[in-house]
């Protein structure tokens, strides 16, 4: 029977719609490709991926890296240590007359190198002694020099004039400058590379020391750190360590552990000089200045110089990983075919990372979070566009919209959509982070299965706050929670909705810390930063896999104050930004403090809802006279400290803003 013409012309309209259809599908797979690929190739590059890839090269590192099983017989550490401080009465500046009697001490041992890790950036009375002492040393010394426009964070123009004028005093002598300047990853505050050698500063301490080494060039890789092994149920350091009393006044009893070898001379002083090296993540433990400067070194004396991986390898095995997950999607093996297939690729890009790390390629540019971010974007795209799911895909939007936005706001973006443009948009908000303690730690300690039921419990009573105080879930970092207020709706009581929620974060963490079960190790406690800020919020994703999320200094600041609490001793830290804006008195100060990173003093506070009203409103108004330059207020705040030597965190105020002065700040160690 023939088709009649309107028939004609419904069929016809029928293929052009499926050739349109098609034609979308095709130009969203083509997206995903594009985008596995460029994450695959550039995920060090990536907000947010970034991090991961940094996380997973620490990781990576802290496994493979070398244990010292016997030290370092080439390279001596000599440190003013607490004990020197409280012996010769003096912090700061270091005693140089005590530094010029070790020098003479170690220039009669005939060591190799000496290097001095210390500024000499304003006078002393001593400084005559050391002018004196230096003049008249044999060995090939090297003497820290920083420069305001590249060290800004360590020196002042007129402490550098003073440090020029006293190197040309001593200038007659073997003492020549070599530059301290250590260079950290700007996003978490972490040290893993060699610094650069910028015009107009002297070479490197560590390459100054050994001139002659092959190593000398202008290497830019990653830091070889070496850490202490277990020999004997001892842990072993890595480098000697003597103190430089004991160096000045006992001369003969370590000529053996100077002699021949290369004198690193600085700081091992408590919450002073502090680097996050690769291994922090894993251990908690920090690095001091001088002993990055001394890893260096050896890896220079060693020729250890990772070699990088070739660009042209990356994009090969950027492109190699989407097609895996383009074709693994394709399959249509299911059950342990499938399972195999999966396993087979989800193995090689959890060992090979690490196998290139322990062959002595340097992973530090190896994108292995965009590996496997690239495969999963490409099984996704072309999985989709093969099974033609775009219902389900609405479905599990909608359902996942109620997991990280409030009921409330959930309900008008269903109702327009638009509200979650893929656009960018400026926005100020609230951003909150938190971090339980210790975590890391309790992981290794129990079962996946533990673990696992004990994240997800953990993290759901977090995010039940958050969305009870109508915040938006921004994502779960392992165990920290990352939220906001202000996007994709604001509303007028969001500074007090934020603040309320980083209380009861807090609290619901105490309790979760409580209620562990008998067969738990003990769990630490949930800490909270809370920031007030420009960011970036929008949907980063694509219109079919919905990340909504913000990105900008702002949230950077947030995960510093969350960060902050453990040298603060303190619970939650707001910035003034966000008490600033909010209805609601519960605060006490905490001081102007420098977040690591940053140059700009930041003012803090930490909400005590439980704290005496009259006592929250005394402490500030004691400190604002201090600030402003009552030195009484100080007293007066000390005897409040006192009557209250069991807050650990109005001892560390008072501890802080002692050392800073009035209008002053306080410079944190590490992040």
């Amino acid at each position: 029977m023939p088709e009649t013409g309107n028939g004609s012309g419904w069929t016809e309209r029928l293929r052009r719609n499926l050739r349109q259809i098609g034609a979308v599908r095709l130009l969203l797979t083509l997206l995903f490709l594009v985008a596995g690929i460029y994450l695959a190739r550039f995920g060090w590059e990536v907000p947010l991926a970034s991090d991961a890839e940094r996380a997973l090269y620490d990781l990576r590192f802290d496994r493979e890296a070398e244990r010292v099983l016997q030290q370092d017989d080439r390279i001596v550490l000599v440190t003013y240590n607490d004990d020197t401080l409280a012996e010769l009465g003096k912090r700061s500046p270091l005693d140089r007359a005590m530094l010029a009697q070790a020098l003479t001490a170690i220039d009669g041992m005939g060591p190799r190198a000496i290097g001095i890790d210390i500024l000499i950036d304003q006078a002393q009375p001593e400084d005559d002694e050391l002018i004196v002492a230096m003049r008249n040393m044999r060995t090939p010394t090297f003497l820290a020099f920083a420069s305001a426009r590249h060290n800004p964070d360590q020196i002042l123009p007129w402490q550098e004039e003073f440090l020029t004028d006293f190197l040309r005093q001593v200038s007659s002598g073997p003492v020549r400058p070599a530059s301290i300047r250590l260079e950290t990853d700007l996003a978490d505050g972490v040290i893993r590379r060699w610094p650069g050698q910028p015009d107009g500063l002297p070479p490197l301490l560590a390459r100054a020391m050994a001139p002659g080494h092959p190593a000398f060039g202008q290497y830019r890789g990653a830091i070889d750190f070496r850490v202490p092994g277990t020999a004997e149920s001892d842990e072993v350091p890595v480098f000697t360590n003597l103190p430089i009393q004991f160096v000045a006044q006992f001369p003969d009893g370590v000529r053996d552990m100077i002699a021949g070898r290369y004198v690193l001379i600085g700081g091992d002083i408590q919450d002073l000089d502090n680097y996050e090296t690769p291994m922090t993540r894993v251990t908690g433990n920090w690095t001091k200045g001088l002993e990055v400067h001394a890893q260096i070194l050896a890896q220079m004396l060693d020729g250890r110089m990772p070699a990088p991986i070739r660009p042209w390898a990356l994009w090969l095995a950027a492109i190699g990983v989407v097609a895996a997950g383009a074709l693994t999607s394709l399959i249509e093996a299911r059950g342990w075919k499938l399972a195999l297939a999966l396993a087979a690729q989800i193995a090689f890009f959890g060992y090979f990372p690490f196998y290139l790390q322990q062959s002595g390629i340097d992973t530090l540019t190896l994108p292995a979070f965009g590996w496997g971010a690239g495969w999963l974007l490409a099984f996704i795209g072309v999985g989709t566009a093969a099974r033609a799911v775009g219902s389900e895909q609405r479905r599990f939007a909608q359902s996942a919209l109620g997991k990280y936005l409030p009921a409330d706001v959930a309900a008008q973006i269903m109702r327009d959509p638009s509200r979650l443009a893929l656009t960018g948009e400026k926005k100020h908000i609230y951003t909150l982070f938190t971090d339980l303690e210790g975590f890391t730690k309790l992981s290794h300690a129990i079962t996946p299965e533990q673990l696992s039921s004990l994240l997800n419990t953990y993290l759901d009573r977090m995010s039940d706050v958050v969305l009870k105080h109508g915040g938006t879930i921004d994502k779960f970092v392992g165990d920290a929670v990352v939220a906001f207020w202000g996007a994709p709706i604001a509303r007028p009581d969001d500074a007090d909705r934020a603040v309320r929620a980083a209380i009861e974060m807090y609290e619901e963490g105490n309790l979760f810390s409580e209620e562990g079960g008998e067969d738990l190790p003990p769990i630490g406690i949930t800490r909270v930063g809370l920031h007030y800020g420009e960011a970036v919020v929008g949907n980063f994703g694509g219109e079919g896999r919905i990340q909504y999320t913000a990105l900008g200094d702002g949230m950077n600041t947030a995960a510093r104050l969350e960060s902050a609490n453990k040298a603060l001793k303190t619970t939650a830290l707001i910035s003034s930004e966000a008490r600033n804006q909010a209805s609601i008195d519960v605060f006490r100060p905490m001081g102007r403090i420098v977040l690591s990173g940053r140059a700009t003093p930041v003012e803090v506070w930490e909400p005590v809802p439980k704290m005496e009203e009259n006592l929250r409103a005394r402490l500030v108004a004691l400190w604002q006279r201090f600030d402003g330059g009552d030195t009484e207020a100080l007293v007066q705040l000390s005897a409040i400290a006192d009557e209250h030597n069991q807050d650990a965190a109005l001892l560390e105020f008072i501890y802080r803003i002692r050392e800073a002065g009035p209008g002053g700040h306080y410079v944190l160690g590490s992040k």
